[in-house]
């Protein structure tokens, strides 16, 4: 990965770490979404601007920049994937104690709960597409983002 450009006039190096690690989580999040790895990717976040190349056979260069990208080369394709409602805490199961609404090999029907985020107080429920349960892909407990993936399955 190299920075090709960056045109943020001079200010604190603790700016700078900001805006690389909200560049960062937001590169790791687009790039879960995709079916296949791109080999490129273009961010800007205000003024500063950020290309990344890659060769997915080639083993990922040291970053220059404190923030380093290569975790994006072990990201596996995930294909079809049930999506975080919202941002909060993740939990996979209706109560402390009880049993996970879904597991890996589980055939769920669409509209079926499979989990819920907590948000400020308000249990929103994840719900399914018709499938079967392919991946977990956070622990209970986890904080998650919106739009993050929780579970892949495979599409009926």
């Amino acid at each position: 990965m190299t920075a090709v450009e960056e045109n943020a006039p001079a200010t604190g190096h603790e700016d700078y770490l900001r805006v690389l690690e909200a560049i960062q989580t937001g590169a790791l999040q687009l790039l879960a979404g995709f079916p296949q790895q791109p080999s490129a990717l273009r961010f800007q976040v205000g003024e500063v601007t950020v290309e990344a190349e890659w060769q997915a056979a080639a083993p990922a260069a040291p970053a220059a920049a404190p923030v380093e990208f290569a975790a994006v080369q072990d990201i596996p394709p995930l294909g079809a994937v049930v999506r975080a409602p919202s941002v909060g805490v993740f939990y996979r199961c209706p109560e402390p104690g009880a049993d996970p609404f879904v597991e890996v090999g589980d055939r769920v029907s669409a509209g079926q709960q499979v989990g819920i985020v907590e948000a400020m107080k308000l249990m929103i429920p994840v719900t399914a597409q018709a499938g079967v349960i392919t991946g977990i892909l956070k622990e209970d407990g986890e904080p998650v983002q919106f739009d993050e993936p929780l579970f892949s399955y495979s599409p009926e």
